[in-house]
């Protein structure tokens, strides 16, 4: 009989106590929590100036160009540089795209103008049918393929 109640009392436990592994998840997850948000916390941009190869395209783009005020202007091909408001900038820039779907359109922000000004002008070509835009910027002073 004595035998057999010591058998029971050293019998092994078959459990994993997991416990200790979730105090160390915890541990974890507050350390990368609290260090997440330090990771990008000063970012300095400066969009207008690029040191980016120029598009190599056969057709003239269409260019729209918005200055500090917020005026917008439109250049069609080689024609000379117009004044256009927003209903007359949807007009033409979709007949002409639809009419050249290759056409590059590309977008000319004032350096010193607001980031609404061209936010409306990629908007208004977005409602007008155009897929593709890109943004023009100038060389950057002092650089081997850049005028300074």
């Amino acid at each position: 009989m004595l035998s057999s109640a010591r058998h029971k009392r050293l019998k092994l436990k078959s459990e994993i106590n997991v416990v200790p592994y979730i105090d160390v998840m915890l541990v974890l997850l507050i350390i990368f929590m609290v260090t997440a948000p330090m990771l990008n916390a000063n970012v300095d941009v400066n969009l207008p100036q690029a040191n980016a190869k120029s598009l190599q395209d056969k057709k003239e783009p269409v260019i729209v160009s918005v200055d500090t005020k917020g005026q917008m202007y439109l250049t069609l091909g080689t024609s000379k540089k117009e004044p256009i408001d927003a209903d007359a900038l949807k007009v033409k820039v979709g007949a002409f795209v639809k009419q050249n779907p290759d056409v590059s359109v590309l977008v000319a922000g004032d350096r010193d103008g607001k980031y609404d000004g061209v936010y409306q002008v990629l908007a208004l070509l977005q409602q007008a049918g155009v897929a593709k835009v890109g943004l023009m910027s100038a060389p950057e002073s002092g650089s081997p393929n850049g005028r300074p």
